[in-house]
């Protein structure tokens, strides 16, 4: 039987602190996805490296990951990444995407994607999951914390898309468009100390207020992601 074989469509360059940490966002994503005897490539599409025509057909399933760009923008990379996400819906291909993946996931199958109408979501969320096929057998509880960072969001979704989770900020926390594409707008991937470090990153760029990063951090000290159940999720997903 030959082995499964996946592809991690990276949206951004890695940070020094994840680099050093966890040697790049490729290693943190493989950490809870990756299984014996599969293959995970990696393409950073945010540089321009993407998959070749004839690669394509190859992999079992993609992974699209974060980034700091807008996924409703219209930088080269961000529309390219845009068109191979329709041939990969045609194709019938699972693609999984995370935060700015979620967000142009929504993008290439006709949704509606803007500025978070709260602003900035930051933190650990309750994630309340609606019942779905998707979720059968899995043991998966009502609500799943998840760590998140992000200030765009997706508005709106085409009718044949299923909307799985909301939080009380975010509408579309999580959906999924036939058997083959899903996208969570958290992170699943993600540590407390990479959250921390970005945190700090957003304070000194003047991004969010240090009196906000301080809240942030108080209220991580006591609850933890439940990352071993999205990781059944997200691998019950593309492997499935």
């Amino acid at each position: 039987m030959q082995s499964k074989k996946f592809a991690i469509l990276l949206c951004a360059p890695d940070n020094d602190y994840v680099k050093y940490l966890y040697g790049g966002y490729y290693e943190v994503f493989t950490q809870i996805l990756k299984e014996e005897g599969e293959t995970w490539d990696s393409f950073n599409v945010s540089c321009g490296n993407f998959p070749a025509e004839e690669e394509i057909v190859h992999y079992d399933g993609f992974v699209i990951t974060g980034s700091r760009s807008d996924a409703y923008g219209d930088d080269e990379w961000i529309c390219k990444l845009v068109a191979l996400l329709k041939k990969l819906d045609a194709m019938k291909k699972k693609v999984l995407g995370v935060c700015f993946g979620h967000q142009v996931l929504g993008r290439a199958i006709g949704g509606r994607v803007g500025r978070a109408q709260k602003g900035w979501d930051i933190g650990l969320t309750e994630i309340h999951l609606h019942p779905s096929p998707l979720f059968q057998g899995l043991e998966i509880p009502a609500s799943l914390p998840i760590i998140k960072c992000h200030q765009d969001e997706v508005y709106e979704l085409p009718p044949k898309a299923e909307i799985l989770g909301r939080s009380n900020n975010t509408s579309i926390e999580m959906f999924k468009f036939g058997d083959h594409i899903m996208g969570i707008q958290g992170h699943p991937e993600y540590t407390v100390d990479i959250l921390l470090y970005l945190v700090h990153r957003l304070c000194i760029d003047q991004l969010i207020e240090d009196s906000a990063a301080k809240l942030i951090k108080s209220k991580l000290k006591d609850n933890v992601p439940n990352k071993e159940m999205w990781k059944k999720l997200c691998t019950n997903f593309l492997k499935g």
